[in-house]
């Protein structure tokens, strides 16, 4: 399987702080370290989605309360 790959462009600053923070570590690159941070985010993101909201928690304590699994 073929990777493809597209240009991000960030502040020079800031690939030279990356670059610094990631000397000596097992992270090979900046733009390996810009795509796992990334991907932490995004997962973040992504798991913040799958929460239930407040009226749908409420809904589920009912049906619990109901079934008599709750009091």
């Amino acid at each position: 399987m073929e990777k493809e790959f597209m240009t991000v462009s960030i502040p020079t600053s800031l690939y030279k702080k990356i670059e610094e923070a990631i000397k000596g570590t097992d992270i090979s690159s900046v733009a390996s370290y810009v795509a796992k941070v990334l991907r932490e985010t995004l997962y973040k993101e992504e798991a913040k989605q799958d929460v239930f909201s407040k009226e749908d928690e409420e809904k589920v304590k009912e049906r619990l309360k109901a079934l008599g699994y709750i009091d």
